[in-house]
């Protein structure tokens, strides 16, 4: 059954069944610290792949790949030229060892990219995640599949001039020959991964109809179907039943195989709704038009405001109305509000103050993401991650979490303490403060939105390196 959270990652609120996600280090997530992540391949074995040989869904319209589209020549001229997956396993298993050197003896090769060097308590292994980014600038290739047409699939610039969310950045970035494009494989034969550029959002807004009854089954047909036209046309997906495929960000409920082997590329990373930190990854609910680097905003001195939240209408699930009924309009140092008033600016409180309030979750169709911690981290205000108890309404695994330590840069309050929320955080001393600050403008590049080309270790970047940690903590036996 679909659930009904929803996401706002693509900058429209698009409710999907796993368009999930987010930034809750308000529970302590068990996730394994970079080097232990990539320290042994995870041999997938192709169980019952012969299972179900040849059967298609019979939904084949003209934006679905077939056999017989005019792109079956060309599909069999990229599977006929040679394909040296031995020299690429190979290559990542020099990886594997690289990475773990470096976190061995805190060094890592030489970065030849220049500029930024992650440094810091706020990474979990600094030099293994440094060296982990190196090898992948420096091997990792992506197919994106060419096939399908609008709607179910966005392509290159076309994605980004009409998603201006992160969504569309990733699939510009990964699809571009020019600019960006440095882990575009040249054919598939040289490919680590295998992109399905399938775009959640359009295909959300072509089916849609007010007066539709089930909005769930043309979404996931057309999702089936399309993969099952690749399947049929390329080797692929059937070498590996998609292990080495990933989709961002994804229903989860498209495909059973989408769910069991793909590196899922989900929005809302809630582990109650069948989310895997270690095989699928955190995508950052960045909104459209945060690309520019914002002010950082007032300094501590400067920052008179304790604790923010404007909840800007709608529902939130339980842990935002608890935040609401308690704390809406009683504080003059706690300042919540249910809609913001007119010619009051959300930017320029959350630069007033030295806290940002985050509800993550808390049921009743909320989802587990909230845009406010990206927002607050752009703003340089140290988020506070308040959340339903795990085991409660589900527990969060934030992005990149393999790499960022959060409880070093963030606050965590359970949700059955927002009555004390002014106390805790006003028990945050001068210095303790200072140092959490710091640290969020520290981790400020890894949340940034660029325009296409990418830069280094930004949001677009990071999502990449991710989905490189799944690929590299994988060895398939073709």
């Amino acid at each position: 059954m679909a659930s009904k959270n929803s996401c706002a990652c693509h900058g429209v609120v698009v409710t999907l069944a796993s368009c999930l996600l987010l930034v809750a280090a308000a529970v302590s997530v068990s996730v394994s610290v970079l080097a232990a992540h990539v320290a042994v391949g995870r041999v997938w074995s192709p169980a019952g792949a012969g299972a179900g040989a040849g059967h298609h869904h019979s939904l084949s319209p003209a934006w679905v790949p077939s056999p017989s589209s005019r792109h079956a020549h060309h599909a069999r001229e990229l599977v006929n030229r040679r394909v040296q997956v031995g020299r690429m396993e190979a290559g990542l298993v020099q990886a594997r060892v690289s990475i773990r050197r470096a976190s061995r003896t805190r060094n890592c090769t030489p970065d030849d990219g220049g500029g930024f060097i992650p440094r810091g308590a706020v990474y979990r292994d600094a030099y293994a995640f440094h060296q982990s980014y190196i090898e992948m600038e420096k091997r990792f290739k992506v197919w994106t599949y060419r096939e399908g047409e609008p709607p179910v699939v966005q392509k290159g610039g076309a994605a980004f001039a009409g998603n201006d969310g992160i969504e569309g950045h990733l699939i510009a970035e990964l699809d571009s020959s020019g600019g960006g494009g440095r882990h575009r494989a040249r054919h598939p034969g040289e490919a680590h991964a295998f992109f399905l550029p399938i775009s959640v959002a359009s295909i959300a807004g072509y089916v849609y109809r007010r007066d539709m009854i089930d909005f769930w089954d043309p979404q996931l047909r057309l999702v089936a179907g399309y993969v099952d036209g690749l399947a049929a046309m390329y080797p692929f997906w059937n070498r590996s039943r998609g292990a080495d495929h990933f989709l961002a960000p994804i229903l989860s409920a498209a495909k059973a195989e989408l769910r069991g082997n793909a590196i899922r590329v989900m929005c809302d990373a809630d582990m109650s709704d069948g989310f895997d930190p270690a095989t699928d990854v955190a995508l950052p609910p960045v909104v459209a038009g945060a690309r520019a680097t914002p002010p950082q905003g007032r300094v501590a001195s400067e920052r008179t405001v304790l604790a923010f939240f404007a909840a800007g209408g709608g529902g939130g699930g339980a842990v935002r109305e608890a935040l609401l009924a308690r704390w809406e309009g009683r504080d003059d140092r706690v300042v919540v509000y249910g809609r913001l008033p007119a010619g009051v600016d959300h930017g320029e409180l959350m630069r007033r103050a030295r806290f940002c309030l985050c509800p993550c979750g808390g049921g009743e169709g909320a989802a587990a993401a909230s845009r406010r911690v990206v927002e607050a981290i752009t703003a340089g205000c140290v988020p506070v991650l308040v959340a339903a108890a795990a085991g409660d309404d589900g527990s969060y695994s934030p992005p990149f979490s393999d790499v960022l330590d959060w409880a070093r840069f963030s606050v965590a309050v359970p949700a059955e303490r927002v009555g004390e929320i002014k106390d805790i955080l006003g028990g945050v001393s001068d210095r303790r403060y200072g140092v959490l600050r710091r640290r969020v403008l520290r981790v400020r590049r890894h949340f940034r939105l660029n325009r296409p080309p990418a830069k280094r270790f930004d949001v677009v970047n990071m999502v990449i390196h991710s989905i490189w940690l799944r690929r590299l903590n994988l060895s398939l036996p073709y």
